[in-house]
């Protein structure tokens, strides 16, 4: 009886809270981001941040930050599957043994990313540096 007494409390309380929370509507901002608005005018030279303009040093870095994110959950996933194997293996060893495996060489891997994800912002930064001060 106690727990239904509590069930029913935490209910109540999270329907109350909900019911309190204000949402904001994004229906006008079109006029706000106008080029007459008040809000480009206190953004002054420096913008608002709404970049439009993709160069393309932008586009190479999206695409290497999509590429290190799907390399991310890759690992993710190979992590969790070893994990999966090794509590799963029942005293077998071959199963422990192949589940070391793979948590190895995702690791490995992950490392492999990240230093050649290091090289490559280093080589960028400096070539960018080299072109833009010249």
């Amino acid at each position: 009886m106690i727990n239904i007494k509590k069930y029913i409390t935490i209910v109540i309380l999270a329907i109350i809270l909900l019911a309190n929370s204000s949402h904001v509507l994004a229906q006008g901002l079109s006029s706000a981001f106008s080029e007459s608005s008040k809000l480009k005018d206190m953004a002054g030279a420096g913008g608002m941040g709404y970049n439009t303009e993709t160069t393309s040093d932008i586009l190479i870095g999206t695409i290497i930050n999509a590429f290190l994110s799907v390399l991310g959950i890759i690992f993710l996933v190979l992590m969790l599957y070893g994990g999966y194997l090794w509590m799963t293996d029942r005293g077998n060893d071959d199963s422990v043994k192949k589940a070391k495996n793979v948590i190895q060489a995702a690791i490995i891997g992950l490392a492999i990313v990240l230093i050649s994800f290091s090289i490559s912002y280093f080589v960028i930064t400096k070539l960018g540096d080299a072109t833009l001060t010249k």
